[in-house]
């Protein structure tokens, strides 16, 4: 179900602020930034090998980010494992006995289809599913 580690998520205050960073002082590679409006957040994807690290940054105070900076302050806020096929590992999951978030995919960054799993199935740690985009 799961082919490799699709993106670590990283809930930051500022894209402005933090970017350097990674892009300056570990060299990594920004491959793009676009707002997210349904999930109200910028994002800015770096590779680093085959997989990437989003930087995630809230564009409103309701924002499931903010939300999670407010409780947690900055820093990783998901793991996302690539899938072919996100309504599959949805219904796999959920025939397993996984909470989902999710049950019906949305859009994610770069043309993504995503879906979360509540954390509390797996075991503290939120989970995304990411389908790229066809």
């Amino acid at each position: 179900m799961l082919t490799k580690i699709n993106h670590i998520g990283i809930a930051v205050t500022s894209l402005e602020e933090t970017l350097p960073f990674y892009r300056d002082n570990l060299r990594m590679v920004c491959v793009g930034t676009e707002e997210v409006a349904e999930q109200k957040v910028r994002v800015a994807m770096l590779q680093i090998g085959e997989s990437l690290i989003e930087l995630l940054e809230p564009t409103s105070p309701d924002s499931p980010v903010a939300k999670f900076i407010e409780k947690n302050g900055a820093g990783i806020h998901h793991i996302a494992y690539e899938v072919a096929d996100v309504e599959a590992a949805i219904a796999t999951l959920k025939a397993d006995g996984a909470r989902m978030i999710d049950e019906v995919p949305r859009n994610g960054a770069h043309g993504t289809r995503i879906a979360f799993i509540h954390p509390k199935s797996s075991r503290g740690v939120l989970t995304e599913l990411c389908q790229l985009g066809h």
